[in-house]
């Protein structure tokens, strides 16, 4: 709901230049109206400028002498033809000029110690772009030679929380690719590698011993 600019600045020059009653003008601006007698009686705000309304675009002078003839009325604020600011939409992370040369020597380092974060994670978190994650993760970046691994939390370029939030969701991603994967071989009837695995050797089925009468273990009658 819209409000009053400058409500106290406003109440004194309706109080001042009006025949509003102490609740008209109180409904208006948000004040109590003792606050607004208190005004009218000098106790408040006093040497206070009052701020005009009509000049602002906040009334009209015909809604002022609307309220004036009926006390039971209470004043409209005037539309207004300002557009609302918009919320910017999400971009990359900005990054201080003075900063933005260790962004490659970040890249690095989350490549090395996070490799389960993909280049659109890296390139958020420092503020960068994929292309320029890409040419450090295949060493192809300008400045290679110069990039040197550095944790992007004490360079300033990311907080301990967004590395955090990243990590987990990169690895929670890994998590449920590996089950899919999984569910995808037992359904085409292969083997897991793990149960592969937990097959004990001693345990696996073995040849009959050949046990004929030409065989040096035959028993002897």
């Amino acid at each position: 709901m819209s409000t009053v600019l400058m409500p106290k600045a406003t109440a004194v020059w309706l109080v001042e230049n009006t025949t509003l009653t102490f609740d008209q003008i109180s409904a208006f601006t948000g004040l109590h109206p003792l606050e607004i007698q208190a005004i009218a009686d000098g106790e408040v705000a006093g040497g206070m400028t009052g701020l005009d309304p009509t000049t602002n675009g906040q009334l009209t002078k015909e809604e002022i002498k609307r309220a004036e003839a009926d006390q039971a009325a209470r004043l409209r604020l005037s539309p207004r033809d300002i557009p609302m600011p918009v919320a910017r939409s999400k971009g990359p992370r900005y990054t201080p000029v003075a900063k933005r040369q260790d962004r490659p020597d970040a890249i690095a380092w989350l490549l090395k110690v996070h490799p389960e974060l993909n280049d659109s994670q890296v390139a958020k978190l420092v503020g960068s772009t994929k292309s320029t994650v890409q040419s450090v993760r295949d060493r192809s970046h300008w400045n290679m030679q110069n990039v040197r691994p550095r944790d992007p939390v004490t360079l300033g370029l990311c907080s301990l929380k967004d590395l955090n939030d990243a990590v987990d969701k990169a690895r929670r991603k890994a998590a449920r690719d590996d089950a899919a994967l999984k569910k995808a071989k037992v359904g085409a009837g292969e083997p897991d590698e793990a149960d592969l695995e937990a097959v004990d050797p001693a345990e696996a089925e073995q040849p009959d011993a050949d046990l004929s009468d030409d065989h040096p273990d035959a028993e002897r009658h």
